[in-house]
């Protein structure tokens, strides 16, 4: 009979459910004693108050955090002072990864509700990972989703029509709830329309506007922050209406 410790996975499933760490090792068919090193390196922190900083610009990138519940912005402030948020963070969603290049962060991680995050500190975790290749792939792609997050929001601040912004930017929280095993059409904005405006290079006004035109049109019904997409289909459609209408342009050229 071996003396060796029993490895709650029903515990660490529970612990890490709906988070990144599930998506860096439960699916990737790692051994419990590996799954265990992961598992140590994290550093369950008490809850963080709502509008309290992760980090702030210029620190120096020591752990890579993941919210349990909760959500996050990620937030750049301009040499005028201008506020300009640069992301939105769900639960289950990496914070952190401005910094893999420079080493520092250039932006700071600012709660947008009470949250509990998971702390893990980056070199162990590079460390890890170095070691399991599995780990390592899982790293990579969850990296990935984060680099694609930030090509999304570059395709909407390119968009000319407020409109287009604001379902685009609808749409996409949408997948990403899909994605954390949450309901896609039926959710709760954590951020404010003043947070949007900022996010989407949009003024207040327009924001709000955007939205009582798509309420209007059947689009979503709105009650506070509660968001309920009552059409889906045409929310795609007006998300992806400029993508859909450039080959036209083209082929009329």
């Amino acid at each position: 009979m071996s003396d060796a410790p029993v490895l709650d996975l029903a515990t660490i499933r529970h612990g890490c459910a709906h988070c990144s760490l599930q998506q860096l090792c439960l699916p990737a068919g790692i051994n419990p004693t590996e799954l265990q090193q992961l598992d140590d390196i994290v550093r369950r922190r008490r809850p963080v108050a709502r509008g309290e900083r992760l980090y702030r610009p210029g620190d120096a990138l020591t752990a890579v955090y993941v919210a349990r519940d909760g959500a996050f912005k990620t937030v750049s402030i301009s040499e005028e002072g201008e506020e300009q948020v640069v992301g939105f963070h769900l639960p289950g969603e990496l914070i952190g990864l401005d910094a893999l290049g420079a080493g520092t962060h250039r932006c700071e991680a600012v709660a947008l509700t009470t949250a509990n995050v998971c702390e893990v500190p980056f070199d162990q975790l590079a460390t890890i990972a170095a070691q399991l290749p599995s780990l390592q792939h899982q790293l990579l792609r969850v990296i990935g989703q984060s680099v694609g997050r930030d090509q999304d929001h570059l395709g909407m601040l390119v968009r000319r029509q407020a409109g287009e912004r604001i379902a685009l930017f609808l749409h996409g929280l949408s997948e990403r709830y899909r994605n954390i095993g949450q309901s896609a059409t039926q959710f709760k904005l954590p951020m404010s329309r003043e947070d949007i405006a900022h996010y989407l290079g949009l003024a207040l006004e327009t924001v709000s506007r955007g939205f009582t035109r798509l309420q209007e049109e059947g689009v979503i019904e709105l009650a506070g922050r509660r968001v309920d997409i009552r059409n889906p289909a045409e929310l795609n459609r007006l998300a992806h209406s400029a993508e859909h209408e450039e080959p036209r342009r083209s082929a009329r050229a």
